[in-house]
């Protein structure tokens, strides 16, 4: 049970850090595009691929499951925003912006997807 609540606290702390973050971006860039969300995503895409290769079986730090579940699911799963992204994809969809929401897909997978093996590789050159 002290799990859950661990998950639920990292997961308040990671919520707090999308809002900054996004809203940061979004105040800085505007929000014709969704920027804030990509950016979120990514950088939890990268920071999950570090800190699992860190943590895991092979890595360099050895951490107790209830400390690896409140990071990865708790605080990572709060930050990033796969249904914010999936909601303003369906707002530019709606909009008949196409190549927006093209955009958004192409490059949030991409760009999420190399953030993961950076940090994964990052975390794999730590380990050494």
């Amino acid at each position: 049970m002290l799990t859950t609540v661990y998950i639920a606290l990292g997961g308040a702390f990671g919520t707090l850090l999308r809002y900054w973050l996004s809203g940061l971006i979004a105040a800085a860039i505007g929000e014709t595009f969704p920027w804030g969300t990509m950016a979120v995503n990514v950088v939890g895409s990268t920071l999950i691929g570090l800190f699992a290769a860190i943590v895991g079986p092979d890595g360099r730090l050895l951490l107790g499951p209830d400390l690896r579940q409140t990071v990865m699911i708790g605080v990572f799963g709060g930050f990033t925003t796969f249904s914010s992204f999936s909601l303003q994809t369906l707002a530019l969809m709606q909009d008949q912006e196409w190549l927006f929401a093209a955009a958004n897909v192409l490059l949030s997978v991409g760009l999420c997807l190399g953030g993961v093996w950076l940090g994964w590789s990052l975390g794999a050159l730590i380990n050494r």
